[in-house]
């Protein structure tokens, strides 16, 4: 199956100092839905930006549906789809007539574009309210508009940049079924970030790690889960327990131990026959526990894994995120003249 997009040694630099995303190299088949995780910061979005020519690549090239994203400029954005994490839809015009825009612009032929709209309308579940204007419509429908317009044009991959950021859990499961419906009768190409850790193990064929920049890991999300090696149990001592870590190290069947603020991790094959033991080894050092607790291997862990931080939610826009963000702001002014 060949490629639906190429990244080689791309890399972007903002003011002549601030390298948002530092070389990196990936490949996403065609038909995949392929997922792009990181801290806030670490070049997602940036990333994303590049392949889907809002941002042109300081260093490195990239291939987007066979086009080169720096020299197609105009013909990439006709073939892919794209719905930012902020919404773009128009709050003064109704949900038809935001549609009908968006075909204008992306030069559906007048004499389909109602059936498109109709059709996308009914598939997303906003014919009922088509002719209410926008800013009257709830996040979940605000959601589901933008991917419409992201569609509207059939395009042949599909950007999603944190689309379902806010959504409460039933509206990014619903959203998230119309997107694998589009998927298996197009057969489109699916690039995404998400915040949502439980979204990219359920939605992505396969997914890559960024962090300060550079790709860290990648695999399917099995794969990724498979690299841990085994549970994980964490163990919150009280007060200062230094002692600790060695002890937990020399326990049978632990095969690595780390500590971060206070806390230890420790890697084994089986949480629940090492639970005990950390226990006995605490109480013989004199030092006692605030919990123990065991988590099996999930992309939360991956994450923590590999990026040394949790995966958190409500960290605020980075000086790369308000950069990219006023790019794409030039970049549709400059479309409108």
């Amino acid at each position: 199956m060949p490629d639906a997009i190429i990244a080689e040694g791309l890399s972007k630099t903002f003011n002549g100092s601030v390298k948002a995303v530092d070389g990196v190299s990936f490949s996403v088949k065609e038909g995949e839905v392929y997922g792009f995780l990181g801290p806030n910061g670490a070049g997602k979005t940036t990333t994303l930006s590049m392949l889907t020519a809002v941002l042109g690549p300081t260093t490195g090239r990239a291939t987007v549906d066979g086009l080169d994203v720096s020299h197609n400029v105009h013909a990439l954005k006709q073939r892919i789809g794209l719905v930012f994490q902020e919404s773009t839809a128009d709050p003064d015009l109704t949900g038809r007539e935001n549609l009908d825009l968006a075909a204008a612009l992306f030069g559906v032929p007048l004499r389909d574009t109602p059936k498109r709209v109709d059709e996308l309308l009914n598939r997303l579940a906003l014919a009922d309210s088509a002719d209410r204007l926008v800013k009257t419509f709830s996040g979940g429908m605000r959601r589901r508009l933008e991917l419409a317009v992201g569609m509207i044009h059939s395009p042949r991959v599909l950007f999603l940049d944190e689309p379902t950021l806010g959504l409460d859990p039933q509206g990014r499961a619903g959203f998230w079924k119309i997107v694998s419906d589009l998927r298996k009768e197009t057969g489109m190409t699916v690039f995404l970030t998400t915040h949502y850790l439980d979204e990219a193990d359920g939605v992505c064929d396969r997914i890559a790690i960024i962090d300060h920049g550079k790709i860290v890991a990648s695999g399917t999300p099995s794969e990724l889960k498979d690299r841990l090696g085994g549970d994980i149990v964490t163990v919150r001592p009280l007060g200062d327990a230094a002692a600790l870590g060695p002890a937990l190290q020399a326990l049978p069947g632990v095969t690595s131990v780390t500590a971060q603020d206070g806390t230890f991790r420790v890697k084994c094959p089986s949480g629940d026959t090492l639970i005990p033991k950390v226990v006995g080894a605490a109480t013989g050092l004199g030092i006692g526990l605030a919990g123990v607790s065991l988590r099996r291997p999930s992309l939360d862990e991956v994450f923590l894994e590999f990026t040394g931080r949790e995966f958190r939610e409500d960290e605020g826009p980075t000086a790369t995120d308000r950069a990219v963000f006023l790019s794409r702001v030039q970049d549709s002014r400059r479309g409108r003249r």
